[in-house]
């Protein structure tokens, strides 16, 4: 008779238990170990080298820490029957299986018009056919049709356990402390009130961590200004190879599944009927591509390429107002001369955006503390928060990046 348990060492957590003929039939299907070649942080690595984790990795640490909240719920007496737990773990396993390559990085860009959360939910529903209805709770749950609002709230929501693993788990493998939270504390929080999710007064500065945890890992991580870079100049890669296509020029990736994708620029808008070719693509399609692309004849092409393969990245440069116009130009100008490219061209290498963050906005986001009277406030209304309104608006700041002279 086949197993229905294993054990999976996770560095984060130690042992996972898998222990359901369900959960074990999701990740072992190809579908769902395809995320072993998503990274979950995308270029992070070129900063934190460490940073190298899958999104495989995420995803059963999610699953790992759902499994801990379900149970504390339980013990705490709110009813949570069997299908719907089940329902609630397999949702979670599942809840990025639409990333495509080098995630957020490159959404919207290599398969235009489609968002991974919608790939996500095309993806279960095709499993759920394939395992007969099995997943039918777990899509309602990550849907949020489901009577049990709470569950949705764990898996999508501020305290949702998908945050809480990604912020402990890149904070573990970058090595930047300022991530570690208390995610244990916060789940031994967790309480039931009307319906919906919510933390237990005890837990107010193990919330006012998390949040503010949360906002140093975007600036210091996520939105450190050389992953900026390198994510920016993937983009530029895909949308020069694009520009090369649609004139006619040559510039074949090595997969046939990426090359579909740059060719058929409208497949993301009938996505459904291409679901088997998005399975087969994941990272290495698109790094092999670009080592490739690096001896591409057309100069920019290649130039970008080489860029992100040796680590040769462009110059960037924060601030909290917008970058002066003239100074844009006058870099167009001088990397037009330097690499005998047009000014049209040259803002390959030269551009500008915006980066932002916000703290906490009870505006559309809500943290609510159950009081030992039976009152509820919003984590931002409790007396002396740290977490307050007028944190609110999100910090936004000016990059600039261009080529190194």
């Amino acid at each position: 008779m086949p197993t229905t348990r294993k054990i999976i060492n996770d560095p984060v957590y130690g042992f996972i238990t898998i222990d359901n003929p369900l959960i074990l039939d999701v990740i072992s299907h190809p579908v769902y170990q395809r995320l072993r070649n998503i990274h979950q942080m995308a270029f992070a690595h070129l900063v934190y080298p460490g940073a190298v984790h899958s999104r495989l990795h995420h995803s059963l640490g999610a699953y790992h820490l759902m499994c801990n909240a379900i149970a504390e719920l339980k013990s705490k007496g709110f009813e949570i029957n069997a299908d719907e737990e089940l329902g609630a773990k397999a949702a979670i396993l599942l809840h990025d299986v639409g990333h495509g390559p080098f995630s957020h990085a490159l959404e919207n860009e290599l398969i235009e018009g489609v968002h991974h959360e919608e790939i996500s939910m095309l993806l279960m529903q095709k499993l759920n056919e394939e395992l007969n209805g099995r997943l039918q709770t777990a899509i309602a749950i990550f849907t949020d049709n489901h009577p049990k609002k709470f569950l949705h709230q764990l898996i999508s929501g501020q305290l949702d356990v998908d945050r809480m693993d990604y912020l402990n788990r890149d904070s573990f493998f970058t090595g930047v402390s300022e991530g570690v939270i208390g995610y244990d504390r916060i789940i031994k929080m967790l309480i039931v009130h009307e319906g919906e999710l919510m933390v237990e007064e005890k837990a107010i500065y193990s919330i006012e961590k998390f949040l503010v945890s949360r906002r140093l890992m975007y600036w210091q991580v996520y939105l450190h200004k050389t992953v900026i870079a390198a994510e920016k100049i993937l983009v530029h890669i895909i949308r020069r190879a694009k520009e090369l296509l649609k004139n006619g020029i040559q510039a074949d990736a090595v997969s046939t599944e990426m090359d579909f994708f740059l060719k058929n620029q409208g497949a993301g808008t009938v996505i459904k009927q291409h679901l088997d070719q998005f399975c087969r693509l994941d990272d290495h399609d698109v790094m092999a591509t670009i080592k490739n692309w690096c001896k591409h004849p057309d100069k920019i092409l290649a130039t970008l390429c080489r860029s992100l393969v040796e680590r040769k990245l462009l110059k960037v440069k924060l601030q909290s107002s917008p970058i002066d116009d003239t100074v844009v130009s006058e870099k167009i100008k001088e990397t037009s001369s330097l690499l005998g490219i047009s000014e049209i061209e040259a803002a390959y290498f030269v551009f500008t955006g915006e980066a932002s963050n916000t703290t906490y906005n009870p505006a559309d986001e809500k943290i609510h503390i159950l009081f030992k009277d039976g009152t509820v406030k919003d984590i931002s209304q409790v007396d002396n928060a740290l977490i307050q309104y007028n944190l609110k608006g999100a910090v936004k700041k000016y990059y600039f990046c261009y080529l190194k002279v």
